[in-house]
């Protein structure tokens, strides 16, 4: 089975002020969405290893166009995310099929590492629906200066028949961060959370 992707959007964001207050350097986050044909709309289908397949061709596509829509180097991006939409013919569980059991590994070679779990979200819906991208330090679950989110929608995706995939990646995390936790000069990037 191949993958049919019938569009790609990328969105990039730059927070210049927050408050009043000048955000040096820029915080810039970068989602690349691709929006793709579901093979198992309106059937129930036990094995989803194609569309386990898919996710490791998209998390490679999706990271690597977010990346160079920020036009940094992967090893000095910061934070990461995933989601999944799928149309109404579909089921949630093609979203985690996408998403989860090789679509890391990609996203993480991309960034050339990438210690902590990528954050995820999946959801039904329909054209225009909102997609929140939860975002977390990619070497460090424990940087709360990095818990996050990025809101993408496509007017016309997803279709009943489709599935709406989005990788974000940023250059940094909040805006003007003062909730405390782990800061980035202490990570040791070993485990995943400090």
């Amino acid at each position: 089975m191949n993958l049919k992707i019938r569009k790609l959007v990328t969105v990039v964001d730059e927070t210049l002020t927050e408050m009043g207050h000048a955000v040096e350097p820029p915080v810039r986050r970068a989602a690349a969405i691709a929006v793709i044909d579901n093979p198992y709309a309106g059937i129930y289908v036990e094995d989803l290893g194609a569309l386990i397949d898919f996710g490791e061709e998209l998390g490679k596509l999706l990271s690597e166009r977010a990346v160079a829509a920020l036009g940094v180097p992967g090893e000095t991006c910061e934070s990461y995310g995933k989601a999944a939409l799928v149309g109404a013919d579909g089921e949630l569980e093609h979203a985690a099929a996408l998403l989860h059991p090789k679509m890391g590994a990609p996203v993480r070679k991309t960034l050339g590492k990438g210690a902590a779990l990528i954050p995820s979200s999946k959801k039904r819906g329909g054209p225009g629906q909102e997609l929140d991208i939860p975002l977390g330090h990619k070497d460090a679950a424990f940087v709360r200066s990095h818990f996050d989110g990025m809101q993408v929608s496509i007017n016309d995706a997803p279709r009943a028949n489709e599935i709406m995939v989005a990788v974000a990646i940023t250059t940094g995390g909040r805006p003007l961060p003062r909730v405390g936790g782990l800061k980035t000069s202490e990570i040791k990037g070993e485990d995943g959370l400090r």
